[in-house]
């Protein structure tokens, strides 16, 4: 086959990648356009290792295995981050992430009164009780309490 043909296809695809990353909200499509472009790095690579044999034998085909690898870990990295970014915001638009540090809109931005600091909020909104335990809950040494027994419906 002509090398042009599958060059040409890398290219369509390489740039169908850069537009999603470019024009995409949802951080989810961003990744897939990410992998569009590294299937088109894969193809090009591939492409080279099948008209030039000569000099380095099956190089291209350990480079397209070595950027499957690394689709493969950024495919997982990323879905950890976009996870990750859903729990917080419940959102996966990234035009909302905040990149220059500062607070989002579920983090408290209310300066200390005179009780001291503002209350933390959590992410879903609504505030720590009170009555909740600072670390994680204590195991305690007795045995558990047995459930009590159910009522058959005769009565």
């Amino acid at each position: 086959m002509h090398p042009v043909i599958p060059s040409l296809l890398a290219s369509l695809l390489f740039g169908i990648g850069v537009y999603g990353v470019l024009a995409r909200r949802n951080a989810v499509l961003v990744l897939m356009a990410v992998e569009l472009m590294l299937n088109a790095v894969t193809l090009v690579l591939v492409t080279a290792d099948s008209t030039v044999r000569g000099a380095l034998p099956h190089a291209g085909q350990a480079f397209a295995l070595f950027v499957i690898v690394v689709a493969a870990a950024e495919v997982g990295v990323g879905l950890a981050i976009v996870l990750h970014l859903y729990r917080l915001r419940a959102s996966v638009a990234v035009d909302e992430v905040p990149l220059d540090g500062r607070a989002g809109p579920t983090e408290s931005t209310e300066p200390a009164g005179p009780a001291g600091p503002a209350e933390p909020v959590w992410p879903r909104g609504g505030s720590i009780p009170a009555s909740a335990p600072a670390g994680p809950p204590s195991r305690s040494t007795s045995p558990p309490t047995p459930a009590p027994a159910a009522r058959s419906p005769a009565g």
